[in-house]
C-alpha cells in the first residue's frame, strides 16, 4: 500500500477536512479512508494503492480544498526512530525513493502538541539539509523546478516524508503565510483580507483585478480593517456600518463611511469589488452576496461565511451549490474559490472571481 496523503488543517476542523478529502477523492474515482485525532491539526488519507495515490496526485489540486492548507503525498513513514540518530533512517528512505529534491521543508502540525516540535524541526532540519546535500539528494540552492521534500514531525520518534512540486502546492511551509499586522491597521481582521488576496488569487490575477482607482464596498466594515486593506491598494471604498471606523481607516482619505444597514444599502453605480465580513447566518450572507451579483451591483467579491457547529462541510457544499446555481441561471460565470484561512476562526473565506 502507498503511504497516503498528509493534509494539515486548523486544529478542531479535522472532521471537516476528513469529510472533504473523502468527497474530493471520490470525485476522482478513488476510495480511501481518513485517519485523524481531534485537535491534532492534520488528517491522513490512507488505504490507497500506488495507482490510486498517483491518480490523486495528478487530479487533485491543493487549491481545490477548503479545509486543508496543503495536500502532500507521503512516500515514507518512520516510526520509533532512535532520537540519537534520526538522520540515518531519513537518508535511507530518501535514497530508496531515488529522487533529487530542490528544497527541504521541515514541518509539524499547527496544534498545541505539534508546536512543541518546532525547536526539533529547526535543529534536525539543519543537520538533515547538510546530510542530504553531501550525498546528492538535495540541490545546493533552492530549485523551484524540482520536487520539494517535506519532513513532517508528528513526534520525537515519528515522522513522515512527503513530496510536492512548487508549481502545485502551497508556497508557504505548513500552508501558512506569515503576515505581520501593520501598526496602523484598524483591526486584526486586516490580516484576514490580506491572506485571502494572497491565497485565493495569483499574483497575475491580483494585478489584473485589483487596481488603483477601482471602487469597492465593504459591508459590515467597522472598525475598518478590510476597508483599510483595499484603500492601501488604491481603491476608493464605501464602508457600510452603523458602527464607527478607526481613525487610521478614515485617515487614508480613500474611505467614505456610510452609517447604514449592510443588508439594505446599495451603490448608485456598480462597483468593482464587494467585500463582507459580517457576523451573520451563512445562508443570509450567501443570499445577500448573490443578490449583489445577480442585480449587477458588483463584479467580484470576497466574503466570509460563519459556520455552524455541526455538519460544517455539508453546509459549505449546500451554500456553494445554491449560489453557483443562481449565478448560472442569471448567466453569470464566476469561479468559486474558498479556504479556511490561518486568520479565520469558525468560518471560511470565499472569492467569486472571473472565470477567464
Amino acid at each position: 500500500m502507498a503511504a497516503g496523503l498528509y493534509l494539515p488543517c486548523r486544529a478542531g476542523f479535522e472532521p471537516e477536512c476528513a469529510a472533504e478529502i473523502v468527497d474530493q477523492a471520490a470525485r476522482c474515482g478513488v476510495a480511501g479512508y481518513p485517519k485523524t485525532d481531534r485537535d491534532s491539526g492534520f488528517v491522513r488519507f490512507l488505504g490507497l494503492d500506488s495507482g490510486s495515490q498517483s491518480l490523486l496526485e495528478k487530479r487533485l489540486s491543493w487549491r481545490a480544498l477548503i479545509f486543508a492548507r496543503q495536500c502532500l503525498p507521503v512516500f515514507a513513514e518512520l516510526l520509533e526512530i532512535d532520537p540519537k540518530d534520526r538522520l540515518t533512517p531519513v537518508l535511507a528512505a530518501v535514497a530508496a525513493r531515488g529522487q533529487r529534491f530542490g528544497d527541504l521543508w521541515m514541518e509539524h502540525p499547527d496544534a498545541d502538541e505539534g508546536r512543541t516540535l518546532s525547536g526539533l524541526a529547526r535543529s534536525f532540519g539543519n543537520a538533515l539539509r547538510g546530510g542530504l546535500r553531501r550525498v546528492g539528494w538535495l540541490s545546493a540552492n533552492t530549485d523551484l523546478n524540482a520536487p520539494r521534500l517535506h519532513v513532517i514531525l508528528l513526534g520525537g520518534t515519528h515522522l513522515l516524508l512527503a513530496h510536492s512540486h512548487p508549481a502545485d502546492s502551497s508556497p508557504w511551509p505548513q500552508g501558512i503565510p506569515r503576515l505581520r499586522l501593520a501598526h496602523d491597521a484598524p483591526s486584526r481582521s486586516a490580516l484576514k483580507l490580506e491572506e485571502a488576496l494572497l491565497t485565493l488569487m495569483s499574483e497575475q490575477e491580483r494585478s489584473r483585478w485589483l487596481k488603483p482607482g477601482q471602487r469597492a464596498v465593504d459591508l459590515g466594515a467597522a472598525p475598518g480593517g478590510w476597508s483599510w486593506v483595499l484603500a492601501r491598494a488604491g481603491l476608493q471604498v464605501s464602508a457600510i456600518d452603523n458602527g464607527p471606523l478607526a481613525e487610521s481607516a478614515i485617515g487614508t482619505g480613500m474611505i467614505k463611511h456610510h452609517r447604514a444597514d449592510g443588508f439594505r444599502w446599495r451603490p448608485e453605480h456598480p462597483v468593482d469589488w464587494l467585500v463582507c465580513d459580517m457576523v451573520e447566518q451563512p445562508k443570509r450572507v450567501a443570499e445577500l452576496i448573490s443578490d449583489w451579483l445577480v442585480q449587477g451591483d458588483c463584479r467580484r467579491t470576497i466574503f466570509n461565511l460563519k459556520l455552524p457547529m455541526k455538519k460544517r462541510y455539508a453546509e459549505v457544499c449546500q451554500l456553494r451549490e445554491l449560489m453557483m446555481q443562481r449565478l448560472h441561471d442569471a448567466g453569470i460565470e464566476l469561479r468559486w474559490r474558498a479556504r479556511q484561512l490561518y486568520h479565520d476562526r469558525e468560518e471560511i473565506t470565499v472569492a467569486l472571481v472571473p472565470a477567464d
